[in-house]
């Protein structure tokens, strides 16, 4: 079960504050420690930052509400000898296990890079293997550089007509070399960022406020999560958001929801992934017709081509959402993962061997609904690998 509650819909977000009667919201111009944000930020008067804070004090009063966007995602971050924390590649994982697999995997690649027998290598390779054990550390210390899995709560914004959008100012990077529709071929623009105790900027700073004080909601999530949402605002107290995600959600009877983990790096790659939904996952979990797969297929042509925010298709409407990533931070650095997050055993490795014999015996000959699969799923392969040549599909 998810203890952030049921992913179905949009919910409120747990109460982080550590009193039990309401608190005031922080207010970023007082005398206490200045909250930790990201650095490098935009130059203070750029255009660029001019217009970042007019779209995020616009969003402020178009999308009101604040909300969880299902539960945290985990990345790592590496301690640096100069100061503050710099975010590594990859902060999309849904549970703490998947930060330390690509920790592991991090390690592993320096230790091919080093010579044969030499303690470098070993130590590296040492600190892989002890990230599969079922009691991996969440940080690490190895060859004198120190290692963390970070947490990030994801937040969307709330408005009258739904959820907020991509804004004017989200990178979206267009097609071109090394990017063939990959969902995840576009490098998450946290990736290198420093966190820092500098005071914050001035949509940063009000932004960390509003959210602060719009989470006060407690009754939406298990006690323990709560519990530790209040602990996680005493032990680290600063904050910092990183550059937004992006998912896909749907509205049904007057609801809005997710429609996928809302770990897309850039709208394109949201939009990318709502492609392969409807040519693939559609017609294979409904069993449509070739007619009825035609008018999924028409229409993420229509998202290839258009790359809207919106989409209408088969009396159903979708939507790209913008997911915003917030890391609590103390004294010590960035808040690591909390013991009510779900985190799961590393890998089927730690199934008997019997149990995976048989479980590769059942994956041996697939039935008609998984030859089904394939055969949308090859059928989109080919389609996006002739696009990624000059073809066309």
């Amino acid at each position: 079960m998810n203890p952030y509650g049921d992913d179905s819909a949009y919910r409120s977000a747990p109460d982080p504050t550590p009193d039990s009667a309401p608190d005031p919201a922080p207010d970023p111009t007082s005398d206490r420690a200045p909250d930790p944000v990201l650095d490098p930020a935009p130059e203070p008067g750029s255009p660029v930052a001019a217009l970042a804070d007019v779209e995020a004090w616009k969003a402020r009063k178009t999308y009101p509400s604040t909300l969880l966007a299902g539960g945290p995602v985990f990345g790592v971050a590496r301690e640096r000898a100069e100061g503050g924390w710099e975010l590594q590649p990859y902060f999309s994982g849904l549970a703490p296990q998947d930060a330390r697999d690509s920790l592991g995997s991090h390690f592993r690649a320096l230790a091919g890079a080093e010579p044969a027998g030499s303690a470098a290598r070993a130590e590296y390779l040492a600190a892989g293997d002890l990230l599969d054990q079922d009691d991996a550390p969440d940080e690490l210390t190895v060859r004198g550089e120190r290692f963390r899995v970070v947490r990030a709560e994801r937040f969307i914004r709330m408005g009258p007509d739904g959820p907020e959008p991509p804004r004017a100012t989200d990178p979206d990077p267009a097609p071109g070399p090394g990017r063939t529709g990959d969902p995840v071929a576009t490098p998450d623009p946290a990736a290198g960022l420093v966190i820092d105790p500098a005071p914050p900027g001035t949509s940063e700073g009000a932004i960390e406020a509003e959210l602060l004080a719009a989470l006060r909601k407690n009754d939406t999530v298990p006690s323990d999560v709560y519990d530790d949402s209040r602990t996680a605002a005493r032990t680290h107290p600063g904050t910092v958001l990183l550059p937004a995600t992006f998912m896909t959600a749907e509205r049904e009877g007057g609801r809005w929801r997710p429609h996928s983990t809302g770990t897309a790096a850039a709208p394109r790659d949201a939009r990318d992934g709502l492609a392969v939904h409807l040519r693939v996952l559609v017609p294979w979990q409904q069993d449509l017709t070739p007619e009825e797969h035609e008018v999924y297929k028409r229409a993420a042509d229509r998202l290839d081509a258009e790359q809207p925010d919106e989409l209408d298709v088969a009396g159903r409407h979708f939507r790209i959402v913008r997911v915003e990533r917030l890391v609590r931070v103390g004294p010590d650095g960035p808040e690591g993962p909390r013991p009510s997050d779900l985190d799961p055993l590393p890998t089927d490795s730690r199934l008997p061997e019997q149990s995976r014999s048989a479980h590769e015996d059942d994956l041996a000959e697939p039935d008609a609904s998984a030859r089904r699969f394939l055969e949308l799923f090859e059928e989109e392969h080919r389609r996006r690998t002739s696009r990624s040549s000059g073809g066309r599909s």
